[in-house]
């Protein structure tokens, strides 16, 4: 469900802003993304999985709060980050 242990790093890589930057919005937001479209495939099988689901609705939220507030400190950021994850909005 969740990613591995080489595809974490990856991630990480590609959106830090400098070495080492684990914190900022971007890369918890593609952290998320990942983590929401692992799990959007693991439901698509597994219609009854309830709690999967509320933990999917939870990441959601979390990401849509860190999205607003990257939007509300920075613009171009944000929709530089929107833009290369494809999400919509």
């Amino acid at each position: 469900m969740s990613f591995t242990r080489e595809e974490k790093p990856k991630i990480i890589d590609k959106y830090a802003i400098k070495k080492g930057d684990t914190g900022s919005p971007e890369v918890q937001v593609a952290l998320l993304t990942d983590r929401i479209l692992s799990l959007a495939d693991h439901l698509e099988t597994h219609k009854k999985d309830m709690h999967s689901r509320r933990g999917l609705l939870v990441m959601v939220g979390r990401r849509r709060r860190l999205l607003d507030y990257l939007k509300a400190t920075n613009t171009e950021r944000y929709e530089a980050l929107i833009a290369s994850l494809g999400l919509r909005r």
